[in-house]
């Protein structure tokens, strides 16, 4: 299982999303040095695991004639719920061995 970083704490992962916004297709080199990320299949992959959806294609690069690999942001990473650490569950205290919860030692 991969690690992804997530959006909001990674200037990487910001600058790749905000170069992909366009909607277009960019090349892996647009991309290294439009974004400056490096390793972009993996930077990419960590964007997906955030939520975006990229469509990925080869294609061929007409001056050098090789394959090159294309990029494009289909939907961009859904903004963070609002609100969402209020409608988190609270967990009940832990309880030792003998049913206590460390509250009762605060009174």
């Amino acid at each position: 299982m991969m690690h992804a970083a997530r959006l909001s704490r990674s200037p990487r992962l910001q600058r790749l999303h905000a170069f992909l916004r366009d909607g277009r297709e960019h090349s892996t080199r647009e991309i290294v040095t439009g974004a400056d990320v490096c390793a972009v299949n993996a930077a990419v992959a960590e964007l997906r695991a955030n939520g975006a959806e990229i469509a990925c294609r080869q294609g061929i690069d007409p001056m050098t004639m090789e394959r090159i690999f294309l990029y494009r942001l289909v939907r961009p990473v859904p903004p963070p719920a609002q609100g969402a650490a209020e409608r988190a569950p609270v967990l009940p205290e832990p309880e030792d061995q003998q049913g206590h919860t460390g509250k009762e030692d605060a009174q």
